[in-house]
């Protein structure tokens, strides 16, 4: 399946069918056996206490963190956030946020929406920091847990306003580490490229966005963002596939937002140009053209020049824009690195040592 990630914030609007379930025989009660016996009864008390007690763990950490979610409305857009701190700090994803600087807030104790205003968006990590106007009694800030410790097949939890519906909670297990998503610019995404996210196969909708992925420790571990849609399917949500930002950049960014009020650090690699993809003679992508370069940055210090066509970055081969953004998201600021790219119709190779964005 060729699945493209597809951001997962937008309010949508939907009718729900209820239908309710009955027994239609008169007088039935239950499963009863000859001479009496309950086997409703007889088959709870035969189930494996091992269900029980999974059961007792999602309870408690969905009564523990869920008060720590909150629900985030937009002009037009509605979705999830994380709270950070109890100063009223409150992160979430920066396409949630768009370009509006004042929300409503809907927390686990206030009966009526709070107001938030911006303190900083970050669209190349999609991450923003809203702060509540008025802190309410019993703000619980949530528990961020250890990106090095999630582990691929470890029970999750997503919890967030998926479809307008507040404090909802989805199950899943974490079915990847380690993926590098590109998100589109369509719909309102920001078209980050991120790395190291958290591929889980709890349910991701749209308002899931900017929600906790959370482990059974009840620790925060990502901040749901992304859900894959399927080609096939006419664009449609690929069932169990979304993505998460790992807890250590969400943590990374929103510290420095709080503290700093915007990003100072940003750790994202970047050689200092403007480019655009170009094709062959088959329309098929095949490299990146660069269109301008910054003055005094590490392409520039490298030698390179608008109309070099970049094909390969340290030894990944490079056709589009968007796997250029992939091969710079895994790698760091100061790295040495080689290019390969052409020039009049000649390959080279030259060293350069990586900027920052």
């Amino acid at each position: 399946m060729d699945a493209s990630p597809t951001r997962a914030p937008r309010k949508t609007v939907f009718a729900a069918a209820l239908v309710c379930c009955a027994a239609l025989a008169a007088g039935c009660t239950g499963p009863v056996a000859r001479g009496g016996q309950d086997t409703a009864a007889t088959t709870r008390a035969a189930a494996p206490p091992a269900a029980g007690d999974l059961q007792s763990q999602y309870q408690k950490v969905i009564k523990e963190v869920l008060p720590s979610v909150v629900q985030i409305q937009a002009s037009n857009d509605l979705g999830s956030g994380v709270v950070y701190d109890g100063t009223g700090d409150i992160v979430t994803n920066a396409h949630v946020v768009g370009s509006e600087k004042i929300f409503k807030v809907t927390t686990a104790n206030s009966e009526e929406p709070l107001t938030a205003r911006l303190v900083y968006s970050y669209p190349e990590q999609d991450l923003a920091v809203i702060k509540l106007d008025k802190v309410p009694t019993g703000l619980k800030p949530a528990v961020l847990g250890d990106s090095e410790k999630v582990e691929v097949g470890q029970i999750v939890l997503a919890m967030g306003s998926p479809l307008g519906l507040s404090s909802s909670v989805t199950q899943g297990i974490v079915s990847a580490t380690g993926r590098t998503v590109s998100e589109g610019r369509t719909g309102g995404g920001t078209g980050a490229t991120i790395a190291n996210m958290v591929q889980t196969s709890a349910a991701i909708n749209p308002g899931n966005s900017g929600g906790a992925l959370v482990d059974l420790d009840g620790q925060v571990i990502g901040i749901p963002t992304l859900a894959a849609a399927d080609p096939s399917l006419g664009g449609s949500a690929a069932a169990g596939i979304g993505f998460a930002i790992p807890v250590s950049m969400v943590r990374t960014v929103a510290e420095q937002i709080v503290k700093e009020g915007k990003v100072v650090d940003s750790g994202r690699a970047a050689l200092g140009i403007t480019a655009r993809t170009v094709v062959d003679e088959t329309y098929q992508p095949a490299g990146v053209a660069v269109v301008t370069v910054r003055s005094g940055d590490a392409a520039d210090k490298a030698g390179l020049r608008p109309g070099d066509i970049i094909t390969g970055l340290g030894g990944r081969p490079i056709t589009t824009i968007t796997s250029l953004a992939e091969a710079l998201a895994v790698d760091k600021p100061g790295r040495r690195t080689s290019v390969t790219y052409q020039r009049g119709g000649t390959e080279k190779t030259v060293e350069v040592t990586l900027g920052e964005q």
